[in-house]
């Protein structure tokens, strides 16, 4: 067993602790009824403890299946916040755009650095496919053209919370609204600083590249904000 770990000024989760030092990546765990005597709870207290777990994405509860626990990810727990955060003031989310810009200017070198050919490939070709997109009548957002075109830049980068950071980015900013926005101009230039990327990922220029991811940057600030319903889940 693993040695038991509590942080200073951070609250214990006796379930918590048992599913970090006792338990692997997709392993069942007993039923909570069980479970409670082993870790020392009752079943009400392990209950709601299992709770903040499935919210934090830790564990997978399924009828059939049981519980399981997940591969660490810092995303959920980050979702959870972004979702509150927006609920008391949508101000919150260019906040959090600035977080997001300055992650993806600074890890740009290194994340360009572990690109495959393959890699490359695909970002000229989301470009293609956002480009067709948008030249449909109706025109159609390329939001997930988008989505992937920025998440996969960064991919072979081995730091769990960076993409935790970044994918809760584009979850935060479909709760926005944004995954709609519909300006036509707006969304060409964007797609031209896309291609500008791409080309200069692809010939290896990666200083260039940065610069144009910057100007796309720099275009956003331009963008108005969507007149939508926000829902929240």
């Amino acid at each position: 067993m693993k040695a038991k770990f509590v942080p200073n000024n951070v609250i214990q989760y006796d379930f918590l602790q048992y599913l970090a030092s006792s338990c692997e990546d997709g392993e069942r765990l007993p039923a909570l009824n069980d479970l409670s005597p082993e870790i020392g709870l009752s079943t009400s207290s392990l209950r709601e403890q299992m709770e903040v777990a499935r919210a934090l994405g830790l564990v997978e509860v399924k009828p059939r299946t049981g519980i399981h626990r997940l591969p660490y990810s810092f995303r959920p727990a980050v979702q959870q916040s972004l979702n509150y955060a927006l609920m008391v003031d949508r101000d919150f989310f260019a906040a959090y755009t600035e977080i997001r810009i300055h992650l993806e200017t600074s890890f740009w070198n290194e994340a360009v650095a572990l690109l495959h050919v393959e890699d490359k490939l695909r970002l000229k070709e989301l470009v293609q496919m956002a480009r067709d997109k948008l030249n449909r009548l109706p025109v159609q957002i390329p939001h997930a053209e988008h989505r992937e075109f920025h998440t996969l830049i960064y991919q072979y980068i081995k730091n769990p919370f960076l993409h935790g950071l970044l994918e809760a980015y584009w979850d935060f900013y479909e709760l926005a609204g944004l995954d709609v926005y519909t300006n036509y101009g707006y969304l060409a230039r964007v797609w031209d600083y896309h291609s500008e990327i791409a080309e200069n990922i692809w010939k290896g220029e990666t200083t260039a590249g940065l610069n144009a991811l910057r100007e796309h940057f720099n275009l956003m600030s331009l963008r108005k904000k969507p007149n939508v319903t926000q829902k929240f889940e």
